[in-house]
Parts: C-alpha cells; structure tokens; sequence
C-alpha cells in the first residue's frame, strides 16, 4: 500500500486527487494540507511514502516544505505538481529534493503512474523534459563559486566515481535515457542500470532528477 499526502490550497483539486487515489487499491490517503507549514507537520505525523505537493500556497509554499521535508532525513518522496509545464518555480522544487515533477492537468493514469514510480524510488520527469526544464531555469541559480563553465572534478560528490561511472552521470545531465547510453556507449541496458545505481549510491543522489542537477551543479553539463 502506498501512502500519500496531498498538499493544495484549493479545496476541489485536493477533493479530486482523494477520489482519484481512493479509487485505487494499492493507495491510501493519509492527509490533506492547505499550505506547507501544514504539509512538513503531517509528513512529520504520518510518514508518507509520497506528497503531492503544489508549488503556489500562501505562507509556506511548496519549494520550502520540499526542503524541510528532504532535509529531515524523512523517507517520503516529494511529486511536484503544477499548474504550467515550465512553472519558473519547477527547478527550484527539483533542486529542493523533489523526486519529479507533473503538470496538474495530467491523465489520471500519468498521475497514477508518477506516484508509483516516485514511491518505487524512481524519478517520473522523462530525461529529455529534464533537460529541457533546467535549461530553461538554471539561469536563476545563484552563480556557483567555481568559474563559470568550467568543470569541477575535484567536487568531493565526484571523488568516488570512475572514469566510467562519471562519464555516464555526464551523459544523463545531457539528457539521454538508459538505452541511449547503452547503444551510444556500446554496453548492455543492465550493464547502464548498475552503473546508475552505483552513481547514485556513491553520489548519495536519491533518483535520476537529482543525478542531473548535481551534475549542473558541479559543471560536468552546461546549459545549452
């Protein structure tokens, strides 16, 4: 069973989401918040496996209850949802420690599918829309400390990567798929999968969105 929280300051999309997710057999609903103040305290009660979390809520919005959630060690997973496909707030709610992120006029399967997927431990923003979305907005990131466009391989996240294993993580910040790498760097998908999740593991990275921004953050991928 899958349990979730729903965070929205409108009454009828929460009302929706509820009908839709109790229509389900393998989830369960443990909580509506109106805002993110409320949000960060339920997760802190319940314990959910994932939030659906809105971006726009008066007080404390999405991106910084995603924060606080992410950053008490909690094992919920946080699924962004918004009103736009490029929100300019997205990235921020990736950056965050979202697991991904959907648009909230999504088909119920995709919304369905997303919570899976985020509750399974993977991402549910496909590699090319992350691309796409942190080219749009990585111009409103701070400007980092090391010099602009130049890569950071002494990054201590990097230190444990092989040559290997770094190169794929270059790859996946450019936005290519598992099968890409594996027909592109001529190895087997299941070879590509085990690489991933040792990169992950070593980069304590939770999915493949948070593999993509660190490897913006450390410039081993640039804007294009």
């Amino acid at each position: 069973m899958t349990t979730v929280l729903i965070a929205d300051d409108q009454p009828m999309q929460r009302f929706g989401f509820r009908m839709l997710l109790e229509s389900q057999d393998d989830m369960a609903v443990v909580g509506e918040a109106s805002n993110g103040t409320e949000a960060v305290r339920l997760v802190d009660r319940h314990h959910p496996d994932v939030v659906l979390m809105d971006i726009r809520m008066p007080g404390l919005d999405g991106i910084e209850a995603t924060r606080r959630i992410i950053t008490t060690g909690a094992r919920t997973r946080v699924l962004i949802v918004t009103t736009f496909d490029l929100d300019e707030y997205a990235y921020d709610g990736l950056r965050a420690g979202a697991s991904g992120f959907l648009v909230k006029d999504a088909q119920p399967e995709e919304l369905l599918a997303g919570i899976r997927a985020v509750a399974a431990g993977d991402a549910v923003v496909a590699p090319s829309l992350t691309r796409r979305l942190l080219d749009a907005y990585v111009h409103h990131l701070p400007p980092s400390p090391a010099a602009a466009g130049a890569p950071r391989p002494d990054d201590p996240r990097l230190a444990a990567l092989t040559d290997r294993e770094r190169e794929i993580l270059t790859v996946i910040g450019q936005g290519w798929s598992n099968t890409e790498i594996a027909e592109r760097l001529h190895l087997a998908e299941s070879t590509v999968k085990t690489h991933v999740g040792r990169i992950l593991a070593k980069t304590g990275t939770r999915d493949r969105v948070q593999a993509v921004i660190l490897a913006y953050d450390t410039q081993l991928v640039a804007p294009a």
